[in-house]
């Protein structure tokens, strides 16, 4: 994509919407970190229904623990992938209790080593609870860059490089989320709203009808 049309976009975005954050529903970085865990395959939808009864009982990696597995199922048992979503939960409580004194970790290296971890969690915890201005590709986004023109890939890795290659420095704090946001209520999978879309003079699709 020209580079002007991609500082356009972000502007625009950024006209609309200044301060864009996750829909997620958290009050602590804990929270976060699990309600991120928990929204992997799943929508943000259905981790805000399951995650307030949780969190009123158990929202930190000793309750968790103390709740056990198997009751921590029947709170997001909603929630696809619930069973592994569970082991992983408990596993990364105890690596969170016994290396980083239950507090959520500042870096990329031990966010990753934590179970259930993988590089999209990593990047949302790093930006929305540190402030880096990475960009978290899941397979929405993943869908919404290249739809846009923004980036291509094969793999979300090369779209994530590809788009910290082309977005301005100075948008990139909350070009993660002005992404997921348009592709959520704007620019969705099956019948985008091309006629009410922000950026749509500047899209590179060019057959709108098969998008």
């Amino acid at each position: 994509m020209n580079s002007k049309h991609c500082e356009e976009i972000f502007a625009r975005f950024q006209a609309q919407n200044p301060h864009p954050t996750t829909e997620l529903l958290y009050q602590s970085p804990f929270e976060l970190l699990i309600a991120v865990m928990l929204s992997a395959q799943a929508t943000d939808k259905s981790v805000n229904q399951a995650t307030p009864n949780l969190f009123a009982i158990a929202n930190t990696p000793e309750q968790i623990l103390a709740l056990g597995e198997e009751n921590l199922k029947k709170y997001i048992k909603n929630i696809g992938l619930y069973n592994s979503k569970a082991a992983n939960i408990i596993k990364t409580c105890q690596i969170l209790i016994e290396q980083h004194h239950s507090q959520v970790p500042d870096n990329r290296k031990d966010l990753e080593a934590l179970a259930g971890v993988g590089r999209k969690t990593a990047n949302v915890i790093l930006n929305t609870l540190y402030g880096e201005p990475t960009i978290a590709v899941d397979t929405h986004l993943f869908r919404i860059a290249q739809r846009i023109g923004l980036a291509h890939g094969k793999t979300v890795r090369e779209v994530e490089e590809g788009l910290i290659a082309i977005i301005p420095k100075h948008y990139q704090q909350h070009a993660h989320h002005w992404l997921i946001l348009h592709g959520r209520y704007t620019c969705t999978a099956r019948q985008p709203k091309c006629e009410k879309c922000l950026i749509g003079d500047l899209c590179e699709t060019k057959n709108r009808s098969i998008i």
